[in-house]
């Protein structure tokens, strides 16, 4: 393929996946916690959590249209943005539906963004054994949202994700729900890699050559199916390790670097991985590539635990399960592409184009990421 080639196959990749990606939007959360009065069984207060992008885009909070969020532009909507929230949460005890206000709104930061805090009181006819939550909070706009919930009783502690498809859950308050605590955090970890698109590309650039061996003159395919396996699984094993150390670090409060420069620094990992499949100049050991890449990647993975201030016990199981969840979408991935990559690995074109076409396209992309990471601009049609 020559350079002329090369740059038109390039710049048509870009523009499918950005065109593909359009359509794709970063998940946004909100963070419910919900605590029950002991003292009076028919009462439940809370606190809810929305990000005001997210207000801004469901009800329009900002009036001049500068694209910045004022407090007073906030304060003028606090009605309309209380009737928005409360009609898409329905809380119900024993079947009955419980009288839900909003009491106090107030603005905090969380590491994405600025937050509008809604203070929450719920009064139920029928005491409070068992909790209906039925949560829709912005899946009429973006299906990708989903709800964090905190359920506090006594000293009983249940954490909960609601996705689109799963928006009404029963909590029974006296009984253990480990195992759907568990389950919920596991297809949490695995959404995270399906909508991660710098950790999948990160991944897809490690990969892409697992099927091939550097020598001097360039990429050759490896001559064995042995040594592929053993290429992928030393890649993927040294990623988990690497990432598992960071997220449990982090989420239990060890290590809390700053979420823009950790972003900011997973795009450059992608940016360095893909120009190296090009123009080597990393370690050949790809293991030890994934392992010092993923420590950082493991940072990113554990935004949405240290949002959800469990105690020990619950962040505990929330970071087994979701780090499960990780691990299993990971797997789909290297299911998919590896055995792609094998097959077509002899073929002239593989090298040059999946390999370096791609990785061109990779770098591309995740640039642009680190520019707007970095700068704090928005420019990307996927994020």
């Amino acid at each position: 393929m020559n350079l002329r080639a090369f740059s038109r196959f390039a710049i048509a990749a870009l523009l499918v996946i950005a065109n593909a990606a359009a359509h794709a939007h970063k998940a946004s959360d909100s963070y419910l916690t919900l605590e029950v009065n002991n003292a009076n069984r028919h009462e439940v207060r809370g606190q809810w959590d929305i990000a005001l992008r997210d207000l801004d885009v469901a009800i329009g909070i900002d009036g001049d249209g500068d694209g910045v969020l004022q407090w007073q532009e906030v304060k003028a909507r606090h009605a309309d943005i209380a009737r928005y929230a409360l009609e898409r949460l329905v809380l119900s005890s024993g079947g009955d539906a419980c009288s839900l206000t909003v009491t106090d709104q107030l603005i905090d930061r969380h590491t994405d963004g600025a937050y509008g805090v809604l203070k929450l009181v719920g009064r139920c006819d029928r005491a409070i054994d068992t909790l209906q939550v039925n949560y829709r909070l912005l899946f009429d706009l973006d299906r990708q949202h989903r709800g964090l919930l905190k359920l506090i009783d006594g000293s009983n502690t249940t954490s909960a994700i609601f996705p689109a498809d799963n928006a009404t859950q029963t909590f029974r308050l006296h009984e253990s729900s480990t195992a759907n605590t568990l389950s919920g955090f596991i297809a949490d970890g695995v959404k995270h890699i399906a909508i991660g698109f710098d950790h999948i590309l990160f991944l897809i650039a490690l990969l892409l050559p697992a099927v091939l061996v550097r020598d001097a003159t360039g990429w050759r395919p490896v001559t064995t199916l042995r040594i592929a396996l053993i290429n992928v699984t030393s890649i993927v094993t040294a990623f988990t390790i690497a990432h598992s150390i960071t997220l449990s670090a982090a989420t239990l409060g060890l290590v809390t670097p700053p979420s823009r420069w950790i972003e900011s620094l997973i795009a450059a990992s992608v940016v360095l991985t893909a120009i190296d499949n090009v123009v080597p100049f990393l370690p050949r050991r790809r293991w030890l590539v994934a392992f010092a890449f993923g420590l950082i990647h493991g940072f990113g993975f554990a935004g949405v635990l240290q949002e959800l201030d469990l105690p020990r016990v619950d962040l505990a199981l929330s970071l087994v399960g979701f780090n499960i969840g990780v691990e299993i979408g990971q797997l789909v991935l290297v299911c998919a592409l590896v055995p792609l990559a094998y097959t077509l690995r002899a073929r002239n074109a593989y090298a040059r184009v999946a390999v370096g076409g791609g990785s061109f396209v990779i770098a591309m992309v995740a640039g642009g990421w680190l520019l707007e990471r970095s700068l704090m601009l928005e420019f990307m049609p996927f994020h």
